[in-house]
């Protein structure tokens, strides 16, 4: 055969592989307000990047006619490509091709990108929207999200992976978005349940909608599967971009440096007057953030999602850092089950990645109550300990205001290996507050007193003088310095700098048995 004639075919196939389902199908996904498994790839990646493999493989399955709707593909888009001129591997789901469901070698073609991502040391990156497992080849559809999860975890700590949820994705499909070390949504479009609306209404009678099941907002706000919560595509996408500019490419390398015209001694002297002279008066902890990092940027994940807690990316000096910071205007700051996952998890992923972790501590302790105790505060609690406990990465920590109880140590204290330990003078460490010590202390004084409250008030002012102050600790070497606010961000820096060449290790284990 003629050269002119195989590359005409060439050219033929790529262009029939280019259109999936087809130009109606195309034109469907376009009116439900969804772009392409290739225009998502073309807007994510740097221009030009993307490198397809296997734009010609097809399925082999033959039950039920499946084998008379055979597309090149096979509904998904796989390859590497860069962003940010860095190596990224991916897959894109397409919705045209038969739902985009996953099929014996639509995960053959997963599971290869996924490999040479391992090999090459570069992040995995997902784009999923489908219908779920494709009910005409059984078994052999199962045994394919098998070998992706056990893909997914073996690459989890090793390099990044990302997955956005671009349509549905329902079933056993959402197991392998869940393993992933953050799941992106897109409000109205993404959906991702165990099973749909009509088997829930079937087995438990109760009648809810694909939003309300399992919409953007129900994972973002109420489970915290999702991280990041989007109001469109391209939103969407460009999160993900930015998201990848604070994370190394594997567990071998250090986070990008990027300078910043910041000064690394700049002092904000707003800080000074941020804590409230009442001590049950709240403030936003996202200020103080904005004020130490580098002009003022910090990538926050899981913002609707247990509030009372916060944490994401930054950089200072330069330096991509992760921040953990109790949040005093929800709930006061303090630590409850939801909040203690969210943070254990984030700093796990720090941990792994070699991102230092800065950490803003104002907590009046764990959130009492029956519902806490009943559903596993003790367990969930212990997560976090247990990740700052385990992690080795640089740990800086300050303490703003409060930090009583088991809190305190929890809060990457010196006790679970804080590396370097600063307080505010505002700072109160205690086992409790002041009025409940009080209380308890002098309990039968008070009820002997002439004028029990104003005793009351005397010894409340006595314990804070003498025990919820950031001296106490400071001069048994709980902490390493007492620093004035407006100082905050240059002494920060110079912890982090410091500590650029830190070595520690856990002792040798096949793996610890965190509580789960």
């Amino acid at each position: 055969m003629p050269i002119d004639s195989q590359l005409n075919r060439l050219r033929l196939m790529r262009q029939q592989a280019q259109l999936g389902g087809g130009q109606d199908r195309i034109d469907r996904q376009h009116t439900q307000g969804k772009q392409t498994a290739r225009e998502r790839i073309d807007a994510l990646v740097d221009p030009g990047s993307f490198r397809e493999i296997d734009a010609f493989v097809t399925h082999r399955a033959t039950a039920f006619g499946v084998d008379k709707q055979k597309f090149l593909g096979d509904g998904i888009v796989t390859g590497w490509a860069t962003i940010h001129g860095r190596t990224v591997y991916l897959f894109a789901q397409d919705f045209t091709v038969m739902g985009g469901s996953l099929s014996e070698v639509q995960a053959e073609k997963i599971c290869k990108v996924m490999d040479l991502a391992m090999k090459n040391g570069a992040p995995i990156i997902g784009l999923n929207d489908s219908g779920g497992a494709r009910i005409q080849e059984g078994v052999a559809s199962l045994a394919g999200y098998g070998n992706i999860f056990l893909r997914n975890v073996m690459a989890s700590g090793v390099v990044p992976q990302l997955s956005a949820i671009l349509g549905p994705c329902a079933g056993g499909a959402v197991y392998s978005p869940s393993i992933t070390d953050f799941v992106f949504m897109v409000r109205d479009t993404s959906y991702m349940f165990i099973t749909g609306p009509d088997v829930v209404r079937a087995v438990t009678h109760e009648n809810v909608t694909f939003e309300e099941l399992g919409g953007a907002m129900v994972h973002a706000a109420q489970s915290g599967v999702a991280g990041f919560i989007t109001d469109s595509e391209q939103a969407c996408l460009e999160r993900m971009r930015e998201l990848l500019e604070y994370l190394p490419q594997n567990n071998m390398e250090n986070p990008p440096f990027v300078p910043s015209d910041d000064p690394v001694n700049r002092e904000a002297t707003e800080l000074c007057d941020i804590i409230p002279d009442h001590p049950n008066r709240a403030y936003d902890v996202k200020t103080v953030i904005a004020h130490i990092v580098d002009d003022g940027k910090f990538l926050e994940v899981h913002d609707h999602w247990a509030e009372n807690i916060v944490v994401g990316f930054a950089r200072m000096g330069g330096q991509s850092v992760g921040i953990v910071a109790n949040q005093p205007m929800v709930l006061a700051g303090v630590l409850d089950i939801n909040a203690s996952r969210k943070a254990a998890r984030f700093v796990r992923f720090c941990d792994a990645f070699n991102i230092p972790l800065v950490t803003l501590v104002d907590v009046p302790g764990f959130l009492p109550g029956v519902d806490q105790e009943h559903n596993g505060i003790i367990t969930h609690g212990a997560k976090l300990l247990w990740a700052f406990c385990e992690a080795t990465v640089p740990k800086v920590t300050l303490i703003m205001r409060k930090a009583y109880g088991g809190a305190y140590p929890v809060m990457s204290s010196k006790h679970v290996r804080g590396d370097v330990s600063f307080a505010w003078p505002t700072a109160e460490i205690a086992v409790m507050g002041p009025e409940g010590a009080v209380n308890i202390i002098f309990r039968k004084e008070l009820s002997q007193a002439a004028d029990p409250e104003s005793e009351r008030q005397r010894l409340i002012q006595e314990y804070r003088d003498q025990l919820a102050t950031p001296y106490e600790a400071a001069s048994r070497g709980y902490l390493d310095a007492v620093i004035e606010p407006q100082e905050t961000r240059p002494r920060l820096i110079e912890a982090l700098t410091m500590l650029r060449n830190k070595r520690d290790a856990n002792p040798p284990k096949k793996h610890g048995n965190i509580p789960l």
